[in-house]
């Protein structure tokens, strides 16, 4: 395996991590870390893209980043609202 492929493993690891652990309801689907592992993960797989230059995954771990950073945001306002 090459460094593009154990990065990229690493980031869509992560991501499958969380998308595993919020079906079986192990974590909450609007909790911090599930959003948190999702921004880890494709940060990390968007950044293995870059590496290959695959521009479609580019777009789509950055757009997966973004939103999930969207939402920690959203999540955390609301939790700090409800102090």
């Amino acid at each position: 395996m090459s460094y593009n492929d154990i990065i990229g493993a690493i980031g869509v690891g992560i991501i499958l991590i969380a998308y595993f652990l919020n079906i079986f309801s192990l974590i909450p689907k609007e909790g911090l870390l599930y959003f948190t592992l999702n921004i880890i993960g494709a940060c990390i797989a968007c950044y293995a893209s870059i590496l290959i230059n695959y521009i479609p995954f580019i777009i789509l771990e950055g757009t997966w980043a973004a939103v999930s950073l969207f939402a920690l945001i959203q999540t955390s306002k609301k939790i700090n609202c409800s102090k």
